[in-house]
């Protein structure tokens, strides 16, 4: 299979701001989350109780969360559904019917999650090089509750002026009121602002849509058709368009 990177060959522009998405991007989701979910899994001895093994559970899980959060972002279930739902759902399918076991995970996996600090590689050489050279933002559609103490355990704090959530904008990625919000909390322009981030319908072409540049970041190379201004496969690559 023919990989295509879609990369403007064209004359660097000065940007004023950047913005980053967190989950995927810098913070490794995916990394964090299974090991939160292994965590718990031991923790309540669930594959003496219906669960195969923590590699059946997390393929599940990893189904039927992503299909919920799409319906998260479109605003067709409530977060506070999407916090138990997405548990009770996986262990009815290994026939453990117990709401109370899905809501304690619910907790406390949004309790486990932002302890673990794994980020991609080239994560902090990138934003010190960047940190002298530009203000730098996050833009998250993330539980607000937890991206703080993420980026706290992490390391990412100091890097970043502001942090946009789509709980305080009141509307999530892709939509245009997110990166309007963005802009008015910043003080950016579209037209001098760009956008990095690892999703290319959410991240990528909601600010395409809003006027800004994008970087997008797609480790995987996944490939598409979109005309996007920039992409890499690993986060140091961005030092040579910045």
């Amino acid at each position: 299979m023919l990989y295509f990177r879609v990369l403007k060959r064209e004359p660097m522009k000065k940007y004023q701001h950047i913005f980053f998405d967190l989950d995927r991007t810098l913070w490794d989701f995916d990394t964090n989350s299974r090991a939160s979910i292994d965590y718990l899994i031991d923790k309540y001895d669930l594959e003496k109780k219906g669960v195969p093994s923590k590699d059946e559970f997390w393929d599940l899980y990893t189904e039927i969360n992503n299909g919920l959060w799409d319906k998260y972002r479109k605003g067709t279930i409530r977060k506070a559904e999407l916090k138990v739902l997405r548990y009770e759902l996986v262990l009815r399918r290994f026939g453990i019917f117990n709401k109370e076991m899905a809501e304690i995970f619910g907790r406390e996996y949004l309790e486990v999650l932002p302890t673990k600090n794994s980020v991609f590689p080239g994560t902090h050489e990138l934003l010190e090089y960047l940190k002298p050279k530009y203000p730098m933002h996050i833009i998250t559609n993330g539980f607000e509750e937890v991206q703080e103490k993420k980026m706290e355990l992490a390391g990412l704090n100091s890097f970043f002026n502001v942090v946009i959530t789509s709980e305080a904008a009141g509307v999530r990625k892709p939509d245009e009121g997110i990166f309007r919000y963005a802009m008015e909390q910043t003080g950016a322009e579209p037209e001098s602002s760009l956008m990095i981030g690892d999703d290319l319908p959410v991240d990528i072409l909601g600010a395409k849509d809003f006027g800004m540049d994008q970087i997008y970041f797609n480790p995987q190379r996944l490939i598409h058709s979109e005309n996007i201004t920039y992409e890499v496969e690993t986060l140091l690559e961005i030092k040579n368009i910045l």
